[in-house]
């Protein structure tokens, strides 16, 4: 396989467009800044727009949405979801480990040929369209 026939997201059988294909690098980010956003409104309300309170709003949007809805608000809105990578169901695990990993940025921005970043890799999980 050459690097021409090789879209993101190939060798776990998903296709190159449309539902369960991988997602653009600006729909994850609009995304993130959705989330952040919503994070920053409820810290600002409540926490007095503390920067420590902001992140742990922001972790706990992840995770509860992770664990209800497969993907946090940012990602239902912008029509993406958290896959596992073997199939199956989602489980406990990556919805609460991956929002951690992201908190801390560098595993999120070190991605590999599949756009995945190592909070993905280290839960078995990838990202993907609705």
């Amino acid at each position: 396989m050459t690097d021409s026939d090789y879209w993101p997201g190939k060798k776990f059988g998903l296709p190159q467009d449309g539902p369960r294909s991988t997602p653009t690098y600006l729909r994850r980010v609009l995304g993130l800044g959705i989330d952040w956003a919503i994070a920053v409104g409820i810290s600002v309300a409540f926490f007095d727009y503390n920067g420590l309170w902001t992140l742990g709003v922001f972790v706990v949007l992840q995770m509860v949405g992770g664990l209800l809805l497969a993907g946090s608000p940012g990602h239902l809105i912008t029509r993406m979801r958290i896959a596992p990578v073997r199939g199956g169901a989602l489980g406990m695990l990556a919805p609460l480990v991956r929002p951690l990993m992201v908190a801390l940025v560098i595993p999120a921005v070190m991605v590999d040929e599949d756009q995945r970043g190592v909070h993905d890799r280290l839960v078995g999980t990838i990202l993907v369209r609705r």
